[in-house]
């Protein structure tokens, strides 16, 4: 059992506190030496004793050796007489029956006390242990949420499902009315940063009712039996306030298949799934009561959740395209002053694959550059240079190469750019450059013109001759290769891999799918299950490796016919470090065209040649 820093503080402030009070009491307060009465008649007639106090039932004193108290034995009518001839001083003392309550009282006061300043340490705030079942959802309800529908873009299709939600929630009797049902549970899936929690929020904000925010981890805590406690009390306090909504964010922390990485089916997170599940099943759905959960891992979710009569309906939160794109920057540059020179179409159309969450960084980061350079506005320079950082990490400035090192990164991102765009499928190349960015030591953007969803073999296969473009060019200069083409690796592997197993794209194995499925075995530790036979995964290697090869030998080809200008193209890197992909086409039609003219002339001239030695020499005869 981990036990937090807050915690850990707790006991070791209890800790001092007890070794502090037997300190005190060894110090300053004398042991009682406790007698029985013979023993105190022998200290009198001894002189040990100096003198005590005479109550009902004891006899307490001063002797020698210290304080000490003894019971007496009654009846005792010599014991006035006793104590006067042997000199010792005493006097009476009636017990007040306060002192004896508080005797035994007091202890279990200050116990409890010193229980309670642990509780709330360890409780973390004014409930403490009491509130340890407690619901930690942070609750909207005076203010609401602040969102709206107008501060969502991008999902157009999302939101359109929700207006539902938003209707009941507003008018429940009108589908009350003819038997309709709202569904008891939304479920929102899509890639993380895509605006799930936010569409919630402004589900909640339209229909001005009370919005319940958990996380899926909020419920699992070290002490058994916490989990389902917090469920259960979370739908308490959404009844309490109907027509309100429940949103659990990060539902599959919570919400994971049973079974999966545990001993046995009943550790503390299944049980508290199980009382997700009863909860759902018991509250009525004309209550107004409505639970939202939003995830990114749909396919790890246990199916007694996604059945019908729990989450009902499933709204797919997806990337959005260029129009949705333009829309999100649009919203998040508000508050952001732009030059006049900047369009966010454009902007929008070079980031494709974006999110939500990506733009809205885009836009940050460009007005923290241009603050940095004391700009007036944000420019299409500072914008463009976020959209680099975003994709390919901070510019790492610090990092110096030496000037081989230099060479063999310039001719690496140069044969990448050179084969894509030479390529007839591959993306077109927005930009060269061989400064550092995070982990790379050069990079070269390359991105679709319009949004696709799509891709056919002809594209992936030229998508792996790019990824392998670099290590081609390292082959061809250098005459070896080094470590730096090992994510170009790994890329091109997947893509291949992919093309054999998934895609029925290989003639040889044919239209048959060989995905290995993931799952979830002892410990929560995954394992492929592979479902075809030894020999078929020979099959499957020797087929990756065909393309691998053939892509490679299809770079070679490409890069040797365009020797002269893969040596220009380094020279430029090296003089510029950077290249604009429109500079790059450019580099590449000249020359193509110095080629073709060079080409004539030479069939020109063999022609003319050709034809005069015809007309000169003689005819053989046969």
């Amino acid at each position: 059992m981990k036990i937090d820093k807050k915690t850990q503080l707790s006991l070791a402030y209890v800790v001092l506190f007890v070794l502090l009070v037997l300190y005190v009491q060894n110090s300053f307060v004398s042991p009682v030496q406790e007698l029985d009465y013979g023993q105190f008649r022998e200290w009198v007639e001894v002189g040990k004793v100096q003198e005590c106090t005479i109550t009902g039932e004891t006899i307490r004193g001063v002797s020698d050796e210290g304080p000490f108290i003894t019971v007496r034995v009654d009846p005792d009518p010599g014991l006035i007489e006793f104590l006067r001839k042997y000199g010792v001083s005493f006097k009476g003392e009636k017990e007040h029956w306060l002192t004896s309550l508080l005797g035994w009282l007091l202890p279990i006061l200050i116990f409890f006390g010193i229980w309670m300043f642990m509780a709330r340490r360890m409780g973390g705030g004014s409930g403490g242990l009491m509130s340890i079942g407690k619901s930690k959802a942070k609750v909207y309800m005076e203010k609401g949420t602040g969102l709206t529908f107008n501060d969502v873009a991008g999902i157009d299709e999302a939101k359109e499902e929700l207006k539902e939600v938003v209707e009941f929630l507003q008018t429940p009797a009108r589908f009350q009315a003819l038997g309709g049902r709202i569904p008891r549970g939304v479920l929102l899936v899509g890639p993380p940063g895509t605006g799930k929690t936010l569409l919630a929020k402004a589900v909640a904000g339209e229909a001005e009712v009370p919005f319940f925010s958990i996380s899926g981890s909020d419920f699992v805590e070290m002490f058994v039996g916490v989990g389902a406690a917090r469920v259960r009390d979370l739908f308490e306090q959404a009844k309490k306030h109907a027509p309100a909504i429940i949103f659990i964010d990060e539902l599959d922390a919570l919400g994971k298949a049973r079974g999966a990485g545990s001993f046995g089916g009943h550790d503390e997170r299944e049980q508290t799934l199980n009382q997700l599940l009863t909860e759902l099943d018991g509250f009525d759905t004309n209550g107004g009561i409505i639970l939202m959960a939003a995830t990114n891992r749909p396919e790890i979710l246990d199916p007694a959740l996604l059945r019908p009569g729990r989450f009902d309906r499933t709204v797919t939160v997806d990337r959005p395209d260029v129009k949705g794109r333009e829309a999100i920057l649009n919203i998040h540059a508000k508050d952001a002053k732009l030059a006049e020179s900047v369009s966010l179409q454009k902007l929008a159309v070079r980031t494709p694959g974006f999110a939500g969450a990506d733009l809205a960084n885009v836009i940050n980061e460009a007005a923290l550059l241009a603050a940095r350079r004391n700009k007036s506005a944000i420019t299409m320079e500072e914008l463009d240079e976020a959209v680099e950082r975003t994709m390919a990490g901070l510019e790492r400035k610090s990092r110096v190469l030496s000037e081989g090192e230099r060479r063999v990164v310039a001719y690496h991102e140069a044969g990448h750019a050179i084969v894509g765009e030479v390529l007839p499928h591959a993306n077109p190349v927005q930009k060269i450059s061989i400064v550092s960015r995070g982990a790379a030591l050069g990079y070269v953007l390359h991105m679709p013109t319009e949004d696709r969803y799509l891709k056919s073999k002809d594209e992936i296969l030229d998508e792996i001759c790019m990824a392998l473009g670099g290590r081609v060019a390292e082959e061809i200069v250098f005459e070896g290769v080094t470590s730096g083409a090992a994510n170009d690796l790994q890329r091109a592997t997947q893509l291949a891999e992919r093309m054999v197993k998934e895609f029925g794209m290989s003639e040889r194995l044919g239209l048959v799918s060989h995905k290995e499925e993931r799952n979830q075995q002892f410990l929560g530790m995954g394992a492929n299950d592979r479902q075809y036979s030894e020999e078929t995964a020979r099959e499957i290697d020797k087929e990756i490796a065909r393309i691998m090869r053939e892509s490679k030998d299809r770079a070679r080809e490409v890069l040797n016919e365009r020797r002269n200008i893969l040596d220009d193209l380094v020279e430029i890197l090296f003089k510029n470090e950077v290249m604009d992909g429109d500079e790059l086409r450019d580099l590449l039609n000249r020359t193509n065209g110095e080629a073709e003219v060079g080409k004539e002339g030479a069939e020109e001239a063999e022609g003319k040649d050709l034809n005069n030695s015809s007309a000169e020499a003689p005819q053989e005869v046969n």
